[in-house]
């Protein structure tokens, strides 16, 4: 996964780039102090992601200033987190912002095209869940994977989520997200041959306890291969994803 060091090296091993060059490259500052953040600049060297912005807790001004900083170190993809609306536009005044208001994710700069080695199926028990699943989604494609969305396909309805059988097998990865009781990852996890990753959402009514007893269901699914993130943690299972998704 360390795209950055490799890229420098095959450049490197083609004469394009001489070794003083290559060396000032790795060697440039690990990070950028800012004040109210140290941005760190080697993440997508390390792990071949650059590092994202959680938007819950900061203010307009210091998203813009991360950005801008990931920007002008050649992080072509910038992905923001649980960010509100009112937010989105005062930073949009300042970087171009591609926003959207139900996973709250903006991406500024360039969304890749998709090079992973499979597809990403999102499933959702029901329409409640969407806020999650679409930050699941959107993570997802903004780290170059395609997306599939099989939606409200809870087993309530068991017969719906049959219907999409295809996507299921086909699939490298899938991602189901539920609240109520969260059964939807064990089912999938019966049906599917890829790895499943569980997300609980504090959807349900009051016994739910806001997501704690679809955790619990999904940690005790007996469906083997489906891992569990945590309550509403849509960036998470989408990140997850995609670094499955990319194994070679």
């Amino acid at each position: 996964m360390n795209t950055e060091i490799r890229e420098i090296l095959e450049k490197l091993d083609r004469k394009e780039i001489s070794v003083d060059d290559a060396l000032l490259q790795i060697k440039k500052e690990p990070y950028e102090d800012l004040g109210y953040a140290k941005v760190d600049l080697h993440r997508n060297a390390i792990q071949g992601l650059t590092e994202v912005i959680y938007g819950a807790g900061k203010t307009p001004e210091q998203i813009i200033g991360i950005v801008k900083s990931l920007r002008d170190n050649g992080n072509k993809t910038i992905l923001i987190t649980r960010m509100d609306a009112e937010k989105a536009a005062a930073v949009s005044s300042e970087v171009k912002l591609d926003y959207d208001p139900v996973s709250r994710i903006g991406i500024a700069g360039e969304k890749p095209k998709p090079n992973g080695r499979g597809k990403i199926v999102v499933a959702t028990g029901g329409t409640s869940d969407m806020p999650v699943s679409e930050e699941a989604a959107i993570t997802a494609e903004a780290l170059g994977n395609e997306v599939v969305r099989v939606y409200d396909v809870g087993v309530a309805g068991l017969h719906r989520l049959l219907d999409h059988m295809d996507e299921i097998m086909s699939a490298t990865v899938i991602i189901a997200v539920a609240g109520m009781e969260g059964a939807l990852a064990s089912v999938i996890g019966g049906l599917a041959d890829c790895p499943v990753i569980a997300v609980p959402t504090s959807v349900g009514y009051g016994a739910s306890f806001e997501g704690l007893s679809a955790l619990l269901s999904m940690l005790n699914s007996c469906a083997s291969g489906v891992a569990v993130e945590n309550i509403d943690n849509g960036f998470g299972a989408g990140y997850f994803a995609s670094m499955i998704n990319h194994i070679k």
